[in-house]
């Protein structure tokens, strides 16, 4: 029901109310609402918002016109917070606003004298009785007849004895808005630089070691590295995405799983879980963080097809299916059936999913770039992401999500920390302004973290696709200053710029399927 007053679309908040709108630690959250009421009383409000089972805190809502008002509130702390709108009419400035106008005109104030005592003792009454003394003076001020009026209004309209009116004590319309919920990370999720490299092309995980004082002085943030496991054999693709690998060709990283194992362990030839230790803690030395790639799919090897074959698709004779996308063909890759039809096999593998993240949260990884999220179900992520950081309030999710806008917006919504844009695809001036202006300023930013990236492996586009050295630049410098979060693939600062061919975005000998 409505109540006695009306307070409509608060915000922040995602399209659908069910999922929590984002903030961060320590970043001033507006949070504004459309307040009213039937006349021309005034009114007054709060934003009231805590931590999941936490003590309330709150800040005054402020009149921006036209019945929007808005406060600013600061979360202290990560994790899940409820955020409640609160309205009421303020009788004490309604009073001011009449009993001032009138005097100004020149109308009687006798009776609106004796309305504002009445106003000022009931307030009194409900206070400590140390704190009465202001609000009882000007009440007896305001009845003292044998004074000129100004007298008698000018402790009544004392800044002491507004701020003692102020709030909602003995208010008899104090009207709520429903919880909105509001998810609090901490500020990697909004804010970062992140350089992605290949461990492999670096002589592993000790050599990729080697390179992580280049990148930290090069400014970055967090170091990004795609799947570190074990990569399939049967169908292996070859150099430049060739059907048939060559001898000693390592095949697509994304690949993943072997006879060494699945999702939770390191390639040999990349080294061991103490390298991967090693690297973790030269990183966190040099003020770097280290994100892991979060693929969810497996190589015809992996431990999970033979021994859940019910986790994946079946054709007609009995083979379980690649990816394809047609006409792509992902012949190394076997896409998993994130619904088979036991529910029972079905809780196992979610179950299976997440303790995959959890495995490399209790190695100490953070950060997670999710592959191709948009090709696994809504309500998947809906359940895992929160599942997760129920646990690990610290972790970040990004979503490399190259897809239709309301996909991608609706991965935000569920709980993605940040995503990839279509930034690389927008290149005149017109459009980076509409672009940059729907991500920051409509409501897709109540929940929507975007992160440009000038290229990625995948992608070699926009200016850069054989541009000369002012392409990468104005691109980086866009990138870094448009929104708060951005990403190179190595090779941006040596300026690769040759595609695989016309008809491709692929880089030309991609690092994908080479060293």
């Amino acid at each position: 029901m409505i109540g006695r007053i009306v307070i409509d679309d608060v915000r922040p908040r995602t399209p659908s109310g069910r999922f929590p709108a984002k903030a961060v630690v320590g970043e001033a959250v507006r949070v504004s609402a459309d307040v009213f009421k039937e006349g021309h009383d005034r009114l007054a409000g709060r934003v009231r918002w805590r931590p999941e089972g936490g003590k309330w805190a709150e800040a005054p809502l402020h009149d921006l016109g036209n019945d929007r008002f808005m406060a600013t509130m600061e979360p202290a702390t990560l994790g899940r917070h409820e955020v409640v709108v609160e309205a009421w009419t303020d009788e004490w400035a309604t009073w001011r606003h009449r009993v001032t106008t009138k005097l100004g005109v020149g109308d009687d104030v006798e009776l609106e004298l004796e309305e504002g005592a009445r106003l000022l003792a009931g307030r009194a009454m409900l206070l400590p009785e140390d704190e009465r003394g202001p609000l009882l003076g000007a009440a007896r001020a305001a009845r003292s007849t044998g004074r000129p009026v100004p007298e008698r209004l000018a402790s009544a309209l004392a800044e002491e004895v507004a701020a003692a009116m102020a709030g909602p004590l003995g208010a008899r319309d104090l009207t709520g808005s429903a919880p909105t919920p509001l998810w609090v990370d901490r500020p990697r999720a909004l804010v970062g630089a992140w350089y992605e490299l290949f461990p492999r092309s670096e002589g592993g995980l000790a050599g990729a070691g080697e390179r992580l004082r280049a990148v930290a002085d090069m400014g970055f943030d967090v170091v990004y590295l795609p799947p570190v496991h074990p990569i399939g054999a049967t169908w292996r693709k070859g150099r430049d995405n060739a059907l048939v690998a060559g001898p000693g060709d390592p095949g697509s990283p994304w690949a993943i799983g072997g006879p060494e194992g699945g999702h939770t362990e390191v390639h040999p030839d990349l080294g061991t879980l103490d390298d991967l230790a090693s690297f973790l803690d030269r990183a966190s030395s040099l003020g770097l963080e280290v994100a892991l790639d979060y693929a969810l799919q497996c190589s015809p090897d992996h431990p999970w097809v033979r021994d859940h074959p019910e986790w994946f698709h079946h054709r007609p004779d009995g083979s379980i299916a690649y990816a394809e996308n047609p006409p792509k063909k992902y012949q190394d890759i076997v896409p998993i059936n994130f619904w088979p039809e036991r529910e029972a096999d079905r809780a196992a593998l979610w179950q299976a999913c997440r303790d995959v993240l959890t495995t490399w949260i209790a190695r100490g990884v953070r950060i997670y770039r999710v592959d191709n999220p948009h090709t696994k179900p809504m309500a998947f992520w809906a359940w895992l992401i929160p599942s997760v950081q129920a646990e690990h309030p610290d972790v970040v999710f990004l979503s490399e999500a190259f897809t239709r806008p309301k996909v991608m917006a609706k991965l935000a919504e569920v709980g993605f920390s940040q995503s990839y844009t279509y930034f690389t695809w927008r290149t005149s001036a017109s459009e980076l302004r509409a672009y940059a202006t729907e991500l920051t300023q409509g409501p897709l930013a109540d929940y929507f973290r975007p992160s440009f990236w000038p290229n990625t492996p995948d992608i070699l586009a926009g200016p850069p696709r054989r541009g000369p050295r002012p392409a990468f630049k104005s691109r980086l410098v866009l990138a870094a200053t448009l929104v708060p979060s951005y990403g190179l693939y190595s090779g941006y600062e040596l300026e690769e710029n040759e595609p695989a061919s016309e008809t491709t975005e692929e880089y030309a000998h991609s690092e994908k399927y080479e060293i």
